[in-house]
């Protein structure tokens, strides 16, 4: 893996700008040390493996940094969050959240993708199966708020209309499918503690399998913050590149670093649970372009298909808003290669 030096006197000379900007609400913490706020868009999970094994490693401190994690939830709005200046990073479930937030006039912008390939899957019980987006019509489908965009997108996708599913809000619960309450629940792959309850009779429908294939975990920050802190953002993406890069070749000792950071995980499943988010964060793309790689065309697909589905309501965002490659291109002799 390579090593930076930690980076000199980061954040100093930089002037707080007035009152509820961002720089205003993200200090810098001591001679050369800059507080970065991690707003994540769910609960905390193996999705952060990498950034959480950084932390313990130092590779935050080597860099100039100081990590704070901040879970989100059901009802929390983490673009909203990073938009406020309350975070100054923000890693989120999926891509199109970022693309729907530009076009409705939030300046947040992408710098890099976590997981090349989206987990998200809906699971049904073989008793009442759904393996084809087909399968959903008529059905009672829970998904979680934010990622009702997926599944607007899914039917929309499929020739199907919105009113053919019944869709409620579902939290990290899947008992509601075993009760019956509901026909299908959603989650990702990786979540291997909350699916175990569903047992050997579950059937799994991915999102990317249905048509929509999309980035997971895209790490975004605002525009004002690239403006302002471009050291400091290039620093957060090397930091948690050379961290999953660790995890790769340390899967074991990161679930460790995990659990002991989020005692309520529990390890046995998170062992189970890491060979998949290594699979989804390292593929052909990172073995040519490292850790992190998107790509310009992928985005541009992406806002051409949420466009053609009739998803943006004030106009498709251009996609050098929505994203940049500036800092996988300041990052890329330290993002590691694997596939």
């Amino acid at each position: 893996m390579n090593r930076r030096s930690m980076l000199k006197t980061l954040g100093a000379g930089l002037g707080l700008a007035g009152a509820g900007t961002l720089a205003g609400v993200t200090p810098v913490l001591g001679a050369g040390t800059f507080k970065v706020t991690l707003q994540l868009g769910w609960l905390a999970s193996n999705g952060i493996l990498g950034e959480v094994a950084a932390d313990k490693l130092g590779y935050f401190a080597e860099e100039g940094l100081e990590l704070d994690i901040v879970p989100g939830g059901p009802n929390i709005d983490g673009v909203a969050s990073v938009a406020s200046g309350r975070a100054n990073l923000g890693s989120i479930s999926s891509s199109p959240s970022l693309m729907l937030a530009r076009s409705a006039g939030i300046p947040v912008k992408c710098i890099a993708a976590g997981y090349q390939q989206h987990p998200f899957t809906y699971f049904s019980l073989d008793r009442n199966p759904v393996r084809t987006p087909q399968d959903l019509i008529g059905k009672k489908v829970a998904t979680n708020g934010t990622a009702r965009i997926l599944l607007r997108a899914l039917l929309a996708k499929n020739g199907i209309t919105e009113d053919q599913v019944e869709v409620s809000v579902m939290g990290s619960d899947m008992n509601p499918l075993l009760t019956g309450q509901v026909d299908v629940v959603t989650g990702w792959k990786t979540n291997v503690n909350a699916l175990s309850v569903l047992g050997e009779g579950r059937v799994d429908m991915t999102l990317w399998d249905a048509g929509v294939q999309l980035y997971a975990n895209p790490y975004y920050v605002t525009d004002q913050t690239m403006a302002d802190h471009p050291e400091q953002v290039t620093a957060m993406i090397r930091a948690i590149a050379r961290g999953w890069g660790w995890v790769h070749e340390n899967p074991e000792q990161a679930v460790d670093i995990l659990v002991e950071r989020f005692p309520n995980m529990n390890r046995d499943s998170e062992m189970k649970a890491v060979g998949m988010a290594i699979a989804y964060s390292f593929n052909e793309n990172t073995a040519k372009s490292g850790w992190g790689v998107m790509t310009r065309e992928n985005w541009q697909t992406q806002i051409d298909t949420y466009d053609a589905l009739g998803q943006f309501a004030k106009g498709a965002p251009k996609v050098d808003d929505v994203m940049t490659l500036d800092v996988l291109e300041r990052t890329a002799a330290e993002r590691p290669v694997y596939g």
